[in-house]
Protein backbone atom coordinates (compact mmCIF):
# COMPACT_ATOMS: atom_id res chain seq x y z
CA UNK A 1 0.00 0.00 0.00
CA UNK A 2 2.83 2.66 1.01
CA UNK A 3 4.91 1.60 -2.31
CA UNK A 4 2.09 2.21 -4.66
CA UNK A 5 1.32 5.10 -2.94
CA UNK A 6 4.93 6.65 -3.18
CA UNK A 7 4.53 5.77 -6.97
CA UNK A 8 1.26 7.60 -7.51
CA UNK A 9 3.07 10.88 -5.82
CA UNK A 10 5.97 10.63 -8.22
CA UNK A 11 4.35 10.09 -11.42
CA UNK A 12 1.75 12.80 -10.18
CA UNK A 13 4.72 15.35 -9.83
CA UNK A 14 6.53 14.43 -13.02
CA UNK A 15 3.19 15.07 -14.79
CA UNK A 16 3.18 18.37 -13.14
CA UNK A 17 6.52 19.42 -13.94
CA UNK A 18 5.45 18.12 -17.64
CA UNK A 19 2.67 20.62 -17.24
CA UNK A 20 4.93 24.15 -16.59
CA UNK A 21 8.61 22.85 -18.55
CA UNK A 22 8.88 24.90 -22.28
CA UNK A 23 6.05 22.98 -24.80
CA UNK A 24 7.63 21.40 -28.12
CA UNK A 25 5.87 22.37 -31.37
CA UNK A 26 5.20 20.31 -34.21
CA UNK A 27 8.63 20.75 -36.07
CA UNK A 28 10.02 20.02 -32.40
CA UNK A 29 10.53 24.33 -32.13
CA UNK A 30 10.38 25.39 -28.25
CA UNK A 31 7.95 28.09 -27.50
CA UNK A 32 8.50 28.93 -23.69
CA UNK A 33 5.66 31.14 -22.62
CA UNK A 34 2.26 32.61 -24.32
CA UNK A 35 3.90 36.05 -23.20
CA UNK A 36 6.97 35.80 -24.95
CA UNK A 37 4.91 34.81 -28.18
CA UNK A 38 2.65 37.87 -27.85
CA UNK A 39 6.07 39.94 -27.32
CA UNK A 40 7.08 38.64 -30.30
CA UNK A 41 4.23 39.34 -32.34
CA UNK A 42 4.09 43.24 -31.18
CA UNK A 43 7.83 43.02 -32.08
CA UNK A 44 6.74 42.32 -35.74
CA UNK A 45 3.97 44.59 -35.77
CA UNK A 46 6.30 47.45 -34.82
CA UNK A 47 8.86 46.21 -37.05
CA UNK A 48 6.81 46.28 -40.14
CA UNK A 49 5.22 50.03 -39.61
CA UNK A 50 8.98 51.55 -39.67
CA UNK A 51 9.93 49.91 -42.23
CA UNK A 52 10.13 49.93 -46.02
CA UNK A 53 9.73 46.53 -47.54
CA UNK A 54 8.53 45.41 -50.68
CA UNK A 55 5.03 42.65 -51.24
CA UNK A 56 7.39 39.61 -50.58
CA UNK A 57 8.49 40.78 -47.18
CA UNK A 58 4.81 41.69 -46.05
CA UNK A 59 4.17 37.99 -47.70
CA UNK A 60 7.03 36.32 -45.16
CA UNK A 61 5.63 38.77 -42.39
CA UNK A 62 2.21 37.17 -42.49
CA UNK A 63 3.36 33.66 -42.58
CA UNK A 64 5.39 34.20 -39.71
CA UNK A 65 2.65 35.49 -37.62
CA UNK A 66 0.39 32.94 -38.88
CA UNK A 67 3.11 30.07 -37.70
CA UNK A 68 3.65 31.96 -34.28
CA UNK A 69 -0.46 31.78 -33.91
CA UNK A 70 -0.27 28.06 -34.58
CA UNK A 71 2.84 27.43 -32.11
CA UNK A 72 0.46 29.36 -29.09
CA UNK A 73 -2.28 27.61 -29.56
CA UNK A 74 -0.60 24.51 -29.82
CA UNK A 75 1.57 25.21 -26.62
CA UNK A 76 -1.75 26.36 -24.70
CA UNK A 77 -3.52 23.13 -25.90
CA UNK A 78 -0.47 20.89 -24.59
CA UNK A 79 -0.52 22.98 -21.38
CA UNK A 80 -3.99 22.82 -20.76
CA UNK A 81 -3.67 18.67 -21.55
CA UNK A 82 -0.55 18.38 -19.71
CA UNK A 83 -2.25 19.59 -16.61
CA UNK A 84 -5.67 17.90 -17.12
CA UNK A 85 -3.51 14.93 -16.95
CA UNK A 86 -1.33 15.97 -13.40
CA UNK A 87 -5.22 16.88 -12.25
CA UNK A 88 -6.90 13.88 -12.85
CA UNK A 89 -3.77 11.49 -11.52
CA UNK A 90 -3.91 13.68 -8.33
CA UNK A 91 -7.65 12.54 -7.77
CA UNK A 92 -6.86 9.28 -8.58
CA UNK A 93 -4.30 9.30 -6.41
CA UNK A 94 -6.47 10.51 -3.59
CA UNK A 95 -9.13 7.91 -4.43
CA UNK A 96 -7.09 4.88 -4.18
CA UNK A 97 -5.28 6.37 -0.64
CA UNK A 98 -8.76 6.41 0.92
CA UNK A 99 -9.94 3.05 -0.53
CA UNK A 100 -6.86 1.75 1.06
CA UNK A 101 -7.09 3.23 4.14
CA UNK A 102 -10.73 1.95 4.31
CA UNK A 103 -10.05 -1.55 3.12
CA UNK A 104 -7.18 -2.29 5.06
CA UNK A 105 -6.23 0.76 7.81
CA UNK A 106 -2.52 0.80 9.96
CA UNK A 107 -3.60 0.52 13.25
CA UNK A 108 0.03 -0.65 14.37
CA UNK A 109 -0.08 -3.54 17.16
CA UNK A 110 -3.48 -3.36 17.01
CA UNK A 111 -3.64 -5.16 13.45
CA UNK A 112 -0.94 -7.83 14.49
CA UNK A 113 -1.06 -11.12 16.37
CA UNK A 114 -0.70 -9.17 19.84
CA UNK A 115 -3.69 -7.38 19.14
CA UNK A 116 -6.00 -10.34 17.17
CA UNK A 117 -5.46 -12.83 20.39
CA UNK A 118 -5.97 -10.15 22.94
CA UNK A 119 -9.55 -10.97 22.40
CA UNK A 120 -9.84 -14.67 22.70
CA UNK A 121 -7.62 -14.84 25.86
CA UNK A 122 -9.87 -12.31 27.73
CA UNK A 123 -12.70 -13.70 26.88
CA UNK A 124 -12.10 -17.11 28.09
CA UNK A 125 -10.99 -15.82 31.08
CA UNK A 126 -13.85 -13.78 31.54
CA UNK A 127 -16.00 -17.60 30.83
CA UNK A 128 -14.01 -18.79 33.62
CA UNK A 129 -14.75 -15.70 35.56
CA UNK A 130 -18.62 -16.37 34.59
CA UNK A 131 -18.40 -19.99 36.00
CA UNK A 132 -17.48 -18.77 39.26
CA UNK A 133 -19.39 -15.80 39.37
CA UNK A 134 -23.11 -18.24 38.80
CA UNK A 135 -21.47 -20.37 41.81
CA UNK A 136 -21.20 -17.47 44.37
CA UNK A 137 -24.65 -16.43 43.33
CA UNK A 138 -26.12 -19.53 43.71
CA UNK A 139 -24.74 -20.04 46.79
CA UNK A 140 -26.04 -16.53 48.19
CA UNK A 141 -29.28 -17.85 46.72
CA UNK A 142 -28.58 -21.08 49.29
CA UNK A 143 -27.80 -18.67 51.87
CA UNK A 144 -31.01 -16.15 51.73
CA UNK A 145 -33.15 -19.20 51.16
CA UNK A 146 -31.71 -21.36 54.42
CA UNK A 147 -33.45 -19.50 56.40
CA UNK A 148 -37.23 -20.23 54.83
CA UNK A 149 -36.36 -23.79 55.08
CA UNK A 150 -34.92 -23.59 58.94
CA UNK A 151 -38.63 -21.83 59.68
CA UNK A 152 -40.28 -24.30 57.70
CA UNK A 153 -38.38 -27.18 60.04
CA UNK A 154 -39.18 -25.66 63.03
CA UNK A 155 -43.02 -25.53 62.71
CA UNK A 156 -42.83 -29.29 62.47
CA UNK A 157 -41.13 -29.91 66.46
CA UNK A 158 -43.22 -30.54 68.94
CA UNK A 159 -43.48 -27.79 71.94
CA UNK A 160 -40.83 -27.53 74.30
CA UNK A 161 -41.77 -25.38 77.21
CA UNK A 162 -39.19 -24.14 78.57
CA UNK A 163 -36.27 -26.18 76.67
CA UNK A 164 -34.42 -24.84 74.13
CA UNK A 165 -33.47 -28.20 72.44
CA UNK A 166 -35.40 -31.99 72.37
CA UNK A 167 -32.74 -33.45 74.16
CA UNK A 168 -32.69 -30.70 76.99
CA UNK A 169 -36.74 -31.61 76.85
CA UNK A 170 -35.58 -35.24 77.23
CA UNK A 171 -33.45 -35.17 80.55
CA UNK A 172 -36.36 -33.45 82.30
CA UNK A 173 -38.56 -37.19 82.14
CA UNK A 174 -41.11 -35.98 84.87
CA UNK A 175 -41.72 -32.84 82.72
CA UNK A 176 -42.18 -33.89 79.34
CA UNK A 177 -43.04 -37.73 79.73
CA UNK A 178 -46.29 -37.85 78.18
CA UNK A 179 -44.49 -36.13 74.85
CA UNK A 180 -41.50 -38.72 75.11
CA UNK A 181 -42.53 -39.98 71.73
CA UNK A 182 -43.16 -36.85 70.14
CA UNK A 183 -39.77 -35.80 71.30
CA UNK A 184 -37.98 -39.02 69.54
CA UNK A 185 -39.54 -38.59 66.86
CA UNK A 186 -38.61 -34.76 66.34
CA UNK A 187 -34.50 -35.66 66.79
CA UNK A 188 -33.83 -35.91 62.95
CA UNK A 189 -35.94 -32.96 62.33
CA UNK A 190 -33.84 -30.93 64.96
CA UNK A 191 -30.43 -32.41 63.54
CA UNK A 192 -31.27 -30.86 60.38
CA UNK A 193 -32.06 -27.59 61.58
CA UNK A 194 -29.04 -27.50 63.04
CA UNK A 195 -26.89 -28.74 60.06
CA UNK A 196 -28.46 -26.09 58.08
CA UNK A 197 -27.82 -23.43 60.67
CA UNK A 198 -24.49 -24.54 60.60
CA UNK A 199 -24.29 -24.07 56.78
CA UNK A 200 -26.16 -20.60 56.83
CA UNK A 201 -23.72 -19.22 59.39
CA UNK A 202 -21.07 -20.71 57.29
CA UNK A 203 -22.01 -19.26 54.12
CA UNK A 204 -22.55 -15.81 55.86
CA UNK A 205 -18.61 -15.40 56.52
CA UNK A 206 -17.54 -15.85 52.90
CA UNK A 207 -19.45 -12.71 51.76
CA UNK A 208 -20.78 -14.67 48.68
CA UNK A 209 -23.60 -12.06 48.05
CA UNK A 210 -20.86 -8.95 47.87
CA UNK A 211 -18.38 -11.44 45.69
CA UNK A 212 -21.12 -12.19 43.35
CA UNK A 213 -22.03 -8.25 42.76
CA UNK A 214 -18.81 -7.35 42.11
CA UNK A 215 -17.28 -9.86 39.55
CA UNK A 216 -20.47 -9.73 37.67
CA UNK A 217 -20.09 -6.11 37.41
CA UNK A 218 -16.58 -6.67 36.18
CA UNK A 219 -17.86 -9.18 33.33
CA UNK A 220 -20.88 -7.01 32.44
CA UNK A 221 -18.13 -3.99 31.69
CA UNK A 222 -14.71 -6.16 30.42
CA UNK A 223 -17.71 -8.39 28.62
CA UNK A 224 -19.48 -5.70 26.80
CA UNK A 225 -15.48 -3.85 25.81
CA UNK A 226 -14.21 -6.85 24.39
CA UNK A 227 -16.96 -8.16 22.51
CA UNK A 228 -16.72 -4.85 20.70
CA UNK A 229 -12.95 -4.74 20.66
CA UNK A 230 -13.39 -8.18 18.79
CA UNK A 231 -15.20 -6.90 15.89
CA UNK A 232 -13.08 -3.84 15.60
CA UNK A 233 -9.78 -5.97 15.72
CA UNK A 234 -11.36 -8.40 12.59
CA UNK A 235 -12.19 -5.21 11.04
CA UNK A 236 -8.55 -3.63 11.11
CA UNK A 237 -7.22 -7.16 9.39
CA UNK A 238 -9.89 -7.76 7.33
CA UNK A 239 -11.45 -4.51 6.26
CA UNK A 240 -14.58 -5.94 6.55
CA UNK A 241 -16.65 -7.98 9.33
CA UNK A 242 -17.56 -12.18 9.06
CA UNK A 243 -21.09 -12.44 10.17
CA UNK A 244 -21.86 -16.19 11.74
CA UNK A 245 -22.44 -17.80 14.57
CA UNK A 246 -19.11 -16.37 16.52
CA UNK A 247 -20.71 -13.12 15.93
CA UNK A 248 -24.25 -13.98 16.73
CA UNK A 249 -23.26 -15.58 19.92
CA UNK A 250 -21.46 -12.67 21.30
CA UNK A 251 -24.06 -10.04 20.43
CA UNK A 252 -26.68 -12.47 22.27
CA UNK A 253 -24.20 -12.60 25.10
CA UNK A 254 -24.27 -8.95 25.53
CA UNK A 255 -27.74 -8.86 25.35
CA UNK A 256 -27.91 -11.22 28.48
CA UNK A 257 -25.93 -9.49 30.51
CA UNK A 258 -27.92 -6.42 29.54
CA UNK A 259 -30.91 -7.81 30.92
CA UNK A 260 -29.56 -10.03 34.08
CA UNK A 261 -27.84 -6.08 35.28
CA UNK A 262 -31.09 -4.24 34.56
CA UNK A 263 -33.07 -7.10 37.32
CA UNK A 264 -30.69 -5.92 39.93
CA UNK A 265 -32.65 -3.05 40.92
CA UNK A 266 -35.81 -5.27 41.72
CA UNK A 267 -33.75 -7.81 43.40
CA UNK A 268 -32.83 -5.37 46.15
CA UNK A 269 -36.73 -4.75 46.27
CA UNK A 270 -37.79 -8.68 46.81
CA UNK A 271 -39.16 -9.55 43.52
CA UNK A 272 -38.55 -13.02 43.03
CA UNK A 273 -39.72 -12.51 39.04
CA UNK A 274 -36.96 -10.35 38.94
CA UNK A 275 -34.31 -12.95 40.46
CA UNK A 276 -35.85 -15.51 38.19
CA UNK A 277 -35.34 -13.44 35.19
CA UNK A 278 -31.72 -12.38 36.20
CA UNK A 279 -30.92 -16.47 36.77
CA UNK A 280 -32.77 -17.46 33.42
CA UNK A 281 -30.49 -14.41 31.49
CA UNK A 282 -27.19 -15.47 33.09
CA UNK A 283 -27.57 -19.08 32.41
CA UNK A 284 -28.70 -18.15 28.83
CA UNK A 285 -25.53 -15.91 28.50
CA UNK A 286 -23.12 -19.02 30.21
CA UNK A 287 -24.53 -21.24 27.20
CA UNK A 288 -23.85 -18.63 24.68
CA UNK A 289 -20.65 -17.93 26.20
CA UNK A 290 -20.23 -21.76 25.94
CA UNK A 291 -20.83 -21.70 22.27
CA UNK A 292 -18.92 -18.78 21.20
CA UNK A 293 -16.04 -20.27 22.94
CA UNK A 294 -16.61 -23.69 20.53
CA UNK A 295 -16.92 -21.55 17.53
CA UNK A 296 -14.12 -19.59 18.31
CA UNK A 297 -11.45 -22.15 18.18
CA UNK A 298 -11.30 -22.26 14.13
CA UNK A 299 -11.20 -18.68 14.09
CA UNK A 300 -8.24 -17.95 16.82
CA UNK A 301 -6.29 -20.86 14.70
CA UNK A 302 -6.89 -19.06 11.49
CA UNK A 303 -6.06 -15.78 12.91
CA UNK A 304 -2.14 -17.30 14.43
CA UNK A 305 -1.31 -19.06 11.06
CA UNK A 306 -2.28 -15.26 9.05
CA UNK A 307 -0.65 -13.18 11.77
CA UNK A 308 2.73 -12.41 12.97
CA UNK A 309 4.43 -11.14 16.29
CA UNK A 310 3.49 -8.31 17.54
Amino acid sequence: MRLSSVLMIVSTFVSLAGAFSPVLTHNSKPVTTAAAASKRCIFMSVHHQHDDHDGTDLMNQSKNNDNNKFDLSTSFQTTKSSSTSAIMMVVSWLATTRMARADSPDWGIFEGRTGSILHPITMGGLFGLSCYTAYLGFQWRRQRTLGDDISALKKQLPPLGSFKTIQEALLDSEEMQDQEAKLKAALPIEKEIQDLTAERKELASQGNRDKHYNRGAWIAFLGTVFAIEGPLNTYARAGKLFPGPHLYAGAGLVVCWAAAVACVPYMSKGSETARTLHIASNLTGLALFAWQITSGIPILLKVVELTKWP
